[in-house]
């Protein structure tokens, strides 16, 4: 079985149970799937939300290994996704990577905007985005305990400080295709709304919009049976 968090934000609800229905239903293998919410980690996360989180899950997210017991494989996701491929797929990169830490798709490109959802402030840095989808190989995750995570800079945790450059394995990129950053890819596995999702009106018609779209009415679908 596969066990995945996926970020839950309030804004964003909908979104959580979107993704999260994409991946059952396209998935070969058992998936359980947990909303990483801030509400349900009092007294495991402790520090006050700072300025540039444009989320309630932008920290808590390196707590998967810890919520995991340090065992085992865990995939964390953003939830302004949309997966579109069987996550088996994705599942299975860990085989290939047994030696590494943490398995991301290892972006390098530069934000083209000042802001993002909600008016949100689009800030910059190295490593930007490898952690929206992350494997984590908890046993090795053994530095991500709470007390760190609650007291490290939020830039050295989306930097990957609390690891080395050589067990950081990569991804390919479609598995998290980063929406109005890179050009349509009808092979895009995961569609990453990173700048906003459709669900807000100022992202309502980006790439795969139409998708999810599609995927929020069959999810929401009640099948009309004769009385």
């Amino acid at each position: 079985m596969l066990k995945a968090f996926i970020g839950f934000d309030p804004p964003e609800t909908v979104a959580f149970y979107v993704l999260a229905h994409s991946i059952l239903r396209r998935s070969s293998i058992p998936v359980s799937i947990t909303p990483l919410m801030r509400s349900q980690l009092q007294g495991l996360y402790t520090r006050a939300r700072g300025p540039t989180e444009s989320t309630e899950f932008s920290l808590t997210r390196f707590l998967v290994p810890a919520l995991s017991g340090y065992s085992g494989w865990s995939l964390f996701m953003d939830c302004d996704m949309l997966c579109r491929a069987d996550i088996a797929e994705l599942a299975r990169e860990t085989q290939r990577h047994p030696d590494k830490a943490v398995l991301v798709c290892q972006h390098h490109y530069v934000p083209k905007t000042q802001r993002k959802f909600l008016g949100h402030v689009q800030t910059r840095y190295e490593r930007k985005n490898w952690s929206s989808v992350m494997l984590f190989n908890n046993a090795a995750c053994g530095a991500l305990t709470p007390e760190y995570v609650n007291a490290a800079s939020g830039l050295d945790l989306h930097r990957f400080k609390w690891t080395t450059d050589e067990r950081i394995g990569a991804l390919p990129l479609t598995w998290n295709w980063l929406v109005g950053e890179y050009p349509y890819d009808p092979e895009a596995k995961i569609a990453h709304f990173t700048l906003g999702g459709p669900y807000f009106d100022d992202y309502r018609h980006c790439d795969y919009a139409e998708e999810w779209f599609a995927e929020l009415s069959d999810m929401q679908y009640v099948e009309k049976r004769a009385p």
